[in-house]
């Protein structure tokens, strides 16, 4: 079964992960100093936050497959939403090794289907890595 995903950024992650803790009911599922994730069952959703205090707002949606076929089938419905498919395939991005590609809706929304595989020890790497200020953040 498929999970829909959320990814906003926030100003203060420490508050909002308490924000999100308490309106969901639960601990975040991963917490580290500059993201958090929760894998909800009800509502069944994959819901992150990423500290971006610069750009705060919705970053992005998708579709996460729980396996290689979930994702060929909801890659299959990127083609016929006829929008430009950016495929990044393997790759390590939010603390998770994945396979991944990337759509933009209509409304400049950007969405991504992809099947995760593995854990990571960095948020990213390669076209997906990102700058981080350790010394500004605190959980």
């Amino acid at each position: 079964m498929k999970r829909f995903h959320v990814n906003v950024r926030v100003k203060d992650l420490k508050e909002s992960v308490g924000f999100y803790n308490a309106l969901f009911g639960t601990e975040a599922t991963v917490l580290k100093e500059d993201y958090a994730k929760w894998m909800l069952e009800d509502p069944r959703i994959n819901f992150a936050i990423s500290l971006h205090p610069e750009n705060a707002g919705i970053e992005h949606l998708g579709i996460q497959a729980e396996n290689e076929a979930e994702l060929a089938e909801v890659y299959g419905r990127l083609k016929e939403a006829k929008g430009t498919i950016r495929e990044e395939g393997k790759c390590t991005c939010c603390y998770a090794k994945s396979e991944k590609s990337w759509i933009t809706d209509p409304q400049g929304v950007d969405w991504e289907a992809f099947y995760t595989f593995g854990e990571s020890t960095v948020y990213g790497e390669g076209a997906n890595a990102k700058e981080f200020n350790h010394e500004s953040a605190a959980i």
